[in-house]
């Protein structure tokens, strides 16, 4: 296009609604171009390069729905956003499920509108990377195998929408990390980014903390206080673990998604607010909503589009390459040589299960680490937990003789994990240590075989007094 300008396709039946967003864009700078029907709109996407496209969804010859998968189809670098009836979220959520950019509802508000645009314009061409640079390993999805080439082309594609994001899958395959690309790779990523652990946040202080509350409104409010809403105003808000938000709070939660307004505790009036919802949990939302857990109407809400994040044991050929960058990134932190795996260690890792997933790989490395001698980690070191039940953890707690470790019973529920199982033993043995050297740190290491520095980390880490 010989015109430096960008240009907007506007399809609507309505001159009235026609005219008005031609002046609006006018005044954006924008140009724009027109088409009554879906059969016009085609013609014209057909003869020029459009920046943007807003259509109705009602039209004479079908609906704006056509005409959207019709250009993601056709034209997948084009954005198109969709202009629906007031209220009707129904055909809004259809919407975005067929790959819209966003919508905008009837009467159409100019300051909404020239967000949207704003918005929309700012997207650079799906560029979906198959290599990974040296430089982008700790905010890429790392692996080659085809479940994560698929997770990035997904998260390239959703990055390109404003439609809320599901994201599930088991505890420790990485959906904040999933979360975080979707908004780094959005017209979002100047904005920022809030994470919120929603079963982190006592019951009682919940209100305050998404919506925020004025000084005075209950004892001990002494001053002001931003909600995490208006934290994310322009950008995203990810709620994690949301299936643990009480009932009571879902309602709130709700509302304030559907009228993209909240209300301070104490406040008279609502604050508009503009964020993009993205949610995980490693539960079942589906099977909670059928036993009435979980409200379906915010289901139904934040789950437009759903991603589901592979587990590591779907993809095991990745294991190698995350191994690699772990040990890269706990030894740049420790100041210690990289160590190398030996055989048999790559061969347990390769057969083990990993209930944890990623975030176990990397707790049995850390912890591989500290215990290997001679910057080799044998299959021993991993300490991979072979046992199912309490007793045989406690022989194996037992067997560390050298220190006269003794287990205490343990009881397994269907929340054990292996991973803070094996946590609870080291944390015995690093205990048992400190111990027999009253405390002093340098003696402890020593009699451990570790560094002074890996054992100030495991001491951290594990959280011992």
């Amino acid at each position: 296009m010989s015109n430096d300008k960008q240009l907007i396709l506007i399809v609507d039946d309505e001159p009235d609604i026609r005219e008005l967003l031609e002046i609006t864009l006018a005044r954006m700078g924008k140009d724009t171009a027109s088409a009554k029907d879906i059969n016009q709109a085609k013609k014209r996407l057909a003869e020029q390069d459009y920046d943007l496209c807003l259509t109705d969804m009602r039209l004479p010859d079908g609906n704006g729905i056509e005409l959207v998968k019709y250009i993601n189809n056709e034209f997948p670098q084009l954005p198109v956003a969709m202009i629906t009836a007031h209220g009707n979220m129904e055909t809004a959520i259809e919407a975005l499920k067929a790959g819209a950019f966003d919508f905008i509802s009837k009467p159409v508000e100019l300051k909404t509108l020239r967000h949207l645009i704003n918005a929309a314009l700012k997207l650079a061409p799906p560029i979906i990377p198959d290599d990974q640079t040296e430089d982008e390993t700790e905010l890429e999805l790392l692996g080659s195998s085809k479940a994560m080439q698929s997770t990035r082309k997904t998260i390239a594609k959703l990055a390109r929408s404003q439609a809320p994001v599901y994201i599930s899958g088991e505890s420790g395959v990485g959906k904040e990390l999933v979360a975080r690309l979707i908004h780094n790779k959005g017209p979002r990523q100047e904005k920022p980014f809030v994470p919120v652990n929603c079963g982190a946040i006592p019951t009682e202080l919940m209100e305050s903390e998404f919506f925020g509350h004025q000084k005075g409104s209950f004892t001990g409010a002494l001053t002001d206080k931003q909600g995490l809403f208006n934290a994310a105003d322009g950008g995203t808000l990810f709620l994690d673990e949301v299936a643990d938000l009480p009932l009571q709070m879902q309602v709130k939660l709700l509302r304030a998604i559907q009228e993209k307004a909240v209300r301070p505790i104490g406040g008279n009036d609502e604050i508009p607010i503009n964020v993009r919802i993205l949610s995980a949990t490693h539960k079942n939302l589906a099977e909670l909503v059928a036993n009435n857990q979980f409200r379906q109407d915010l289901f139904y809400r934040i789950n437009v589009i759903e991603l589901n994040v592979p587990s590591l044991r779907e993809r095991k050929e990745d294991i190698p390459l995350l191994v690699e960058h772990f040990l890269k990134l706990i030894s740049t932190e420790w100041k210690v040589d990289i160590p190398h795996l030996s055989e048999d260690a790559n061969e347990a890792l390769a057969t083990y299960p990993f209930p944890g997933n990623v975030r176990e790989l990397e707790n049995i490395l850390e912890r591989a680490m500290t215990m290997c001698e001679h910057d080799e980690i044998t299959r021993n070191d991993l300490h991979l937990p072979e046992f199912q039940t309490s007793s045989e953890l406690n022989e194996i707690l037992e067997s560390t003789a050298d220190l006269d470790i003794r287990g205490s019973e343990l009881d397994l529920d269907e929340s054990f994990s292996l991973d803070p199982a094996m946590n609870i033993k080291e944390r015995e043995v690093i205990t048992k240590a400190l111990e027999k050297t009253r405390y002093n740190k340098t003696a402890a290491a020593k009699l451990l075989g570790i560094t002074f520095r890996q054992l100030r980390y495991r001491i951290k880490k594990l959280g011992i007094e």
